[in-house]
């Protein structure tokens, strides 16, 4: 892994392996506050503020839209119960060196640190609305159960690097462990994808992308599974 520095100033990093980064090198948090948080986490219904919201995401990574939605989710009265898959976690020592708390000008440097030393396999409490449970596990062989989440964060690495990622068959079960009515966002607008979660019973949305990027998807579950 190599730290990078994204157009907006904050860190990313360089997968050399896969000659990929994690996120957009136009910019790593305006690309994660466009994607998951403005149409992800903003789009949940506000009626529901006082109930329970399930989040799920692929990739808990950089640890970024965990603190992103956080941050956010301090100023709703919502519950959150965050669910984050991660089969490589980035070693500490990375962590210690990424900027997004300075750059989202966060006095608690330790609050970011925190969330990637919290043990794996459990149900953390950050605060009493936030609870996040990291899971050390591939998505292929993750048990998520039906009908349980009301946001899904997608944000695997792209079709071309993860192929495996994005077949029909884990689209499937990913959007089976959405509730009705569920959303589903990422950063990818490939075609197939678009077609797949078509066909698996969502509202596929495109729309504009972050910096950089033309376009990004958003999915509404209209049917029970």
């Amino acid at each position: 892994m190599t730290i990078i520095t994204t157009s907006d100033g904050s860190h990313s990093l360089l997968n050399t392996s896969l000659n990929e980064t994690y996120h957009s090198t136009h910019g790593a948090i305006q690309e994660s506050i466009h994607v998951f948080i403005k149409n992800g986490f903003d789009f949940l219904p506000r009626q529901n503020e006082v109930d329970e919201t399930n989040i799920l995401e692929m990739g808990f990574g950089t640890g970024l839209n965990v603190l992103l939605t956080l941050q956010r989710s301090s100023v709703t009265n919502r519950k959150i119960i965050y669910t984050s898959l991660e089969a490589f976690p980035i070693d500490t020592g990375i962590v210690q060196k990424l900027n997004y708390p300075s750059a989202l000008m966060i006095n608690n440097h330790k609050e970011f640190a925190d969330l990637h030393r919290l043990p794996w396999d459990q149900d953390s409490e950050i605060n009493s609305n936030f609870h996040l449970v990291k899971r050390n596990v591939k998505l292929e062989d993750a048990e998520l159960g039906n009908n349980k989440f009301d946001l899904v964060y997608y944000d695997a690495f792209a079709p071309s690097k993860q192929p495996e990622l994005w077949e029909r068959a884990i689209l499937r079960k990913v959007t089976e462990a959405m509730k009705p009515q569920g959303i589903f966002v990422t950063y990818c607008a490939k075609g197939q994808v678009k077609r797949d979660l078509t066909s698996l019973g969502l509202s596929v949305e495109t729309l504009p992308g972050p910096p950089g990027k033309k376009e990004m998807v958003r999915a509404v579950k209209t049917v029970s599974q």
